[in-house]
């Protein structure tokens, strides 16, 4: 099947976003919205939804989840204006089924490893140390959730510095988060493998470092040497294109005003303007 070109999409997406701006404030019960988010997203959109309906009257129904799962929720029929997705990959795979009206990238992020003290891990040592069977290392799952895509890239760089590094880190990394919905209910996995002492490091969004400090107070924090950094990329979509109040949606994310947010939760914001435009 050939590959259908990005631009019309995102043509159709700013089309979209001019008429939301267009139509003034709609009716707030004929415009509710449903969006569904990455985890890893939970508190940032919670913020910038909740300043939305403050200024538009449009209520969001918010529910958040590995990408992958809740793609797979869309792709089975739920009801949804506005997909937030961990990765590009999810966005494009429903652009492509014809399920999304289009999609931009809106924010980026970076991976770290949440370490405990006795790990003694730094940037210097970051492959070898992840490599030692001693170190019991904690993931997210591939497929289900773009963190563990991330990492199995990161893998891949590492076995090229270091030969033979991804079958020992393919074979003994737990996967601890982001797993299938028949998993047992655990509000913070990470934080019980911790416990538990399952893992002495996990791999995660540089984003949750606050919430994962809150959780393991101890941990130390090193965000993957460049050498070994991969993406993420974060993908929007808008899912109905019969709906103008979801591209106001999407533009509030993408605004100014949205963006600043993003980058106050510790994400890479991509719409922000200079400081120097900024202040005239």
């Amino acid at each position: 099947m050939t590959k259908p070109s990005l631009r019309p999409a995102l043509a159709c997406m700013l089309l979209l976003m001019f008429g939301a701006l267009m139509l003034g404030t709609p009716n707030a019960r004929a415009e509710d919205l449903v969006l569904y988010g990455a985890g890893s997203l939970r508190e940032v959109i919670t913020d910038i939804t909740a300043d939305f309906t403050k200024k538009t009257g449009i209520t969001v129904r918010i529910a958040f989840g590995p990408s992958g799962l809740m793609r797979e929720r869309i792709e089975s029929g739920e009801a949804v204006d506005v997909f937030a997705s961990a990765d590009m990959g999810h966005p494009l795979k429903l652009l492509r089924d014809g399920r999304a009206a289009g999609v931009m990238m809106f924010t980026r992020n970076r991976l770290c490893a949440f370490a405990k003290p006795e790990v003694g891990l730094t940037a210097a040592n970051f492959a070898a140390r992840l490599s030692d069977p001693a170190v019991k290392l904690g993931t997210s799952t591939p497929i289900a959730d773009p963190a563990g895509d991330y990492t199995w890239q990161m893998f891949r760089l590492i076995d090229k510095a270091q030969p033979g590094a991804f079958a020992a880190l393919d074979s003994k990394a737990k996967k601890v988060d982001g797993g299938p919905p028949g998993n047992p209910p655990d509000p913070d996995p990470t934080g019980s493998a911790f416990s538990r002492g399952d893992i002495n490091v996990m791999i995660a969004y540089c984003s949750g470092v606050a919430r994962r400090r809150r959780a393991t107070p101890d941990l130390q924090v090193i965000e993957v040497p460049a050498g070994f950094a991969t993406g993420p990329e974060y993908g929007l979509a808008i899912l109905d294109a019969g709906k103008p109040a979801a591209a106001r949606l999407a533009f509030a994310i993408l605004s100014p005003e949205g963006q600043a947010t993003l980058a106050r939760f510790g994400f890479d914001p991509v719409g922000l303007p200079s400081s120097a435009a900024a202040s005239k």
